[in-house]
């Protein structure tokens, strides 16, 4: 039977469209299959604050930050922990990767078109040891336009390609079987789905209205993850992790289904680190919402006192941006799967943004009108929005009053007591008459505004929450948010997927977050951030070069 293309690619995501973007620079001819409508194009990438990890960049030294490849690369390695026979090409991806943003990647990026905001943030900080989990530096590059933005010169390209007739589309078709002839992958089978005019993101429908069958020298799955799968992300929940939290609530749209991690299983792939997975403690659900149970992240600055569902303080060095999964760990711990903020209106005027292109208008517009006014004009309109409409925020003048509305806000048995909050609160205040401080959190905090990045915009001075002039109060309940597989289809580096015994399975690719953002889990068991959007820029673009190398 006649091939319909040279490459079939599984996913309209930013791996995928990476992927066809290379291949089509080659003159293959690619189809994009996705269950999702067009509008919908672009997938999770579309979505996200656009934050990209890179090394030694010009934005870093213009910040005075001196990074390095070596430096880099023993933070990734410690923060990884690679400690499994599986770990071999999850080691090899994460050495490339590592190299590949100390070296052309922005590069690469900015021929494409990409900018970067010339602030670089500071993300998962670790307050551990030199040789743990944790940035060393700042590395976070937020690109101008955020999600969309780095999707665009993608789209762009293929759009160009779909024009030539090198690409083409089949929005509503959904995959149920990747077929074979011999031992070589060589095409996909499934339903195609009626056609929907859903707003990108919500939840489409899944009536079929009839089948499809298409056929090509390769395979390339770019399908992402399972984090809207509440029932997969419990069964591969990890032990070290505690129980599976019963109430969680999803960063993602309803598609990121993980429907084809086990296609591809089927057809032979190995999938490594099940166990392994990104999610979020700092959950808010969304006033707005457009998925199911659609959750939004706060991205914190570190001076907000963190609590337990009790009004225990979290243990050292668990502060807001310092270690996702060590607070996750420990929350789970507690027997509760939520916890505490508590912070005062100087802290959310100048710490508090929120993850997600939508949330960000200023950067994702690319407007520096709408960021000075961001900078200068108080509260963020969409951080006062969820002030005045979330659920999960609560704001009093007096500590009294806020504590009995926490327990109000979590139900059942009151678990907060006002004499310990205010201890907590009381005792920390008092760390501040002085220049130095047993508090870590406190050194912490004058530690970030060594850094300029932090002082401009991402610390506030360090002051007294319970003093009147700094307040109101501010309460924010925090929720688990389901995020990121870190774990996947087992690949080489040029994203081969890998069978039971290692041997490349013929014709077939992965890319992306099925891809554990490369090799079955480029990351280990934790991520440094900014590095899923680079992981699938840098998978997709291995795979279409490996592809097109191929026939």
């Amino acid at each position: 039977m006649a091939d319909d293309a040279d490459v079939i690619i599984v996913g309209a995501g930013l791996a995928g469209l990476v992927a066809a973007a290379e291949l089509a620079e080659t003159g293959k001819k690619t189809i994009i299959v996705d269950q999702e409508p067009e509008q919908s194009l672009g997938g999770q990438a579309f979505w996200s604050f656009g934050g990209l990890f890179l090394v030694d960049s010009p934005e870093q030294r213009r910040m005075r930050i001196r990074d390095s490849h070596d430096l880099a690369l023993e933070d990734w390695m410690g923060t990884a922990a690679f400690d499994r026979p599986e770990d071999f090409w999850p080691r090899k991806w994460a050495e490339a990767y590592v190299g590949f943003a100390a070296g052309e990647k922005r590069s690469w990026l900015v021929e494409r078109g990409i900018k970067f905001f010339p602030v670089v943030g500071w993300a998962e900080r670790g307050g551990g040891n030199a040789i743990g989990h944790g940035n060393s530096v700042p590395r976070f590059h937020i690109t101008w336009g955020t999600g969309p933005g780095v999707l665009e010169p993608f789209v762009q390209r293929v759009r160009e390609a779909e024009k030539r007739g090198l690409i083409s589309f089949r929005f509503r078709h959904r995959v149920n079987e990747l077929t074979r002839t011999g031992k070589t992958v060589t095409g996909v089978r499934g339903d195609i789905l009626e056609p929907s005019t859903i707003e990108r993101g919500r939840k489409s429908s899944r009536q079929t209205s009839g089948d499809f069958e298409l056929h090509a020298q390769a395979v390339i799955v770019a399908s992402g993850g399972i984090g809207a799968n509440p029932e997969l992300v419990r069964k591969n929940w990890p032990q070290r992790l505690g129980a599976p939290p019963k109430r969680m609530i999803t960063g993602v749209p309803d598609h990121v289904d993980g429907r084809m991690l086990a296609i591809t299983e089927q057809a032979g792939g190995s999938i490594i680190n099940r166990d392994r997975m990104w999610h979020y403690v700092e959950g808010i659900k969304n006033w707005a919402p457009i998925w199911t149970d659609h959750a939004i992240r706060i991205l914190p600055g570190p001076s907000s006192l963190w609590l337990d569902a009790r009004g225990k303080r979290l243990p050292v060095p668990l502060y807001p941006g310092f270690d996702t999964l060590g607070t996750l760990s420990h929350i789970m711990s507690t027997g509760f799967d939520y916890s505490w903020f508590i912070l005062t209106k100087k802290i959310i005027q100048k710490e508090f943004a929120l993850s997600g292109s939508e949330q960000n208008p200023d950067l994702t517009n690319k407007s520096w009108r709408q960021v000075l006014q961001r900078a200068t004009s108080g509260i963020p309109g969409p951080v006062k929005a969820f002030m005045e409409k979330g659920e999960d925020f609560i704001v009093e003048a007096e500590l009294p009053a806020l504590v009995a509305r926490m327990n109000a806000l979590a139900g059942g048995e009151p678990l907060l007591e006002l004499g310990q909050v205010e201890r907590e609160i009381r005792a920390r205040d008092l760390q501040l008459d002085n220049p130095f401080s047993k508090d870590m959190q406190i050194t912490a905090l004058r530690g970030a505004r060594a850094y300029l990045g932090d002082r401009l915009i991402r610390t506030a001075k360090p002051h007294k929450m319970l003093d009147p002039a700094n307040g109101p109060l501010i309460a924010v309940r925090l929720n688990i948010l389901t995020r990121k597989t870190l774990g996947g289809l087992q690949t080489d580096l040029d994203s081969r997927v890998l069978d039971a015994e290692g041997q490349p399975v013929p014709g077939l690719y992965a890319v992306g977050e099925a891809a554990g953002f490369g090799g079955g889990g480029v990351h280990g068991y934790a991520a440094l951030e900014g590095t899923f959007l680079g992981g699938c820029i840098f998978s997709g673009r291995s795979a279409g070069r490996a592809a097109a190398a191929v026939g």
